[in-house]
C-alpha cells in the first residue's frame, strides 16, 4: 500500500441515509445534540477534524436509514451555516444541498431577555431571522435582537 493511501481515513459507506458534511469542528457536537442523535437507534458515524481543502478541517456525521425533514436540518444553520447535506440511496448521493437558515425559528431558541413573556409563560418562542449571513435573530414578542454567538438553543 502506498504512503498516500495509508494517510487516508476510511469511513464505512452508507447504503441509505444522510451524511452531513463540512461541519465546523468546533460545532460538530452541538449539531449532534441539536439533531438528537443520542436518542436514535440508527447506526451513526461521527468524525471530527478531517482534512478539508475548503475549510482546512471539518466534521462529518453519517446516519443510516435517516432522512431529515427540511425544517429539522435547516435548524443547524444557526450554529453551523453552510454545511452540506447529502441524501444517499443505494450507496449513491441522490441529492446534495447547502443548509440555509430558515426565515423563522419556532420553539428552538431561548430568548435572552429575562422579562420576555416566553420566559415567564408556557408558550413557544418565535424568532424572525433578520440577517442570515451574520445569524442575527429578533424575538417576535419582546423584539430583542440576538447575535449568533449569543443564541441559546433549547
Amino acid at each position: 500500500m502506498s504512503a498516500e493511501k495509508k494517510r487516508e481515513l476510511q469511513v464505512a459507506a452508507l447504503e441509505n441515509g444522510t451524511a452531513i458534511d463540512h461541519i465546523p469542528p468546533s460545532q460538530l457536537f452541538k449539531v449532534a445534540k441539536l439533531l438528537g442523535l443520542e436518542h436514535m437507534d440508527n447506526t451513526i458515524t461521527i468524525g471530527n477534524n478531517f482534512h478539508s481543502n475548503k475549510m482546512g478541517c471539518k466534521g462529518v456525521i453519517k446516519i443510516s436509514n435517516k432522512f431529515f425533514e427540511e425544517d429539522e436540518i435547516n435548524r443547524i444553520a444557526l450554529i453551523a451555516p453552510k454545511v452540506i447535506l447529502n441524501i444517499i440511496r443505494d450507496y449513491e448521493v441522490v441529492e446534495k444541498k447547502t443548509v440555509t437558515l430558515p426565515d423563522e425559528l419556532v420553539a428552538l431558541v431561548k430568548c435572552n431577555n429575562p422579562k420576555c413573556i416566553t420566559n415567564n409563560e408556557p408558550m413557544p418562542t418565535r424568532f424572525e431571522v433578520i440577517d442570515k449571513e451574520k445569524g442575527t435573530i429578533r424575538c417576535r414578542y419582546c423584539e430583542r435582537k440576538i447575535n449568533k454567538e449569543d443564541i441559546i438553543i433549547k
